[in-house]
């Protein structure tokens, strides 16, 4: 599955990365300028999207996408719980907090189920 994951903390994009993503092919952009470009150049399979970002809000680019792609699905992954309201208000499909990111194969999976049905 081709996943962009906007979030602008390095170490933990790459730990994220090994140890949880590893079957899928990983995009990582820092930012919600880079993850505009990008996804208006590439077709991603699923959106992984952090609240705090160097250049605005997550909830910013999960309203973008509702109203762009509505089918492509978005899981906020903000180590915040009001992020993580944020972004399911804005339009997310599910969160995966960062301290439940063993989780986050199970939320994937579950969020590409429900867009199939």
């Amino acid at each position: 599955m081709k996943i962009l994951f906007v979030e602008n903390h390095p170490v933990f994009a790459k730990t994220v990365i090994s140890k949880f993503l590893a079957a899928h092919e990983a995009t990582v952009v820092p930012s919600l300028s880079q993850s505009r470009q990008s996804i208006s150049t590439n077709k991603y399979d699923l959106i992984l999207l952090d609240y705090d970002l160097d250049d605005g809000k997550g909830s910013e680019l999960a309203v973008e996408i509702r109203t762009s792609n509505p089918k492509l699905p978005v899981i906020g992954v903000s180590s915040h719980q009001q992020g993580n309201v944020d972004l399911l208000q804005a339009g997310a499909n599910a969160i995966c907090a960062k301290m439940d990111f063993d989780r986050i194969e199970e939320v994937i999976v579950k969020v590409m189920k429900l867009g199939r049905s």
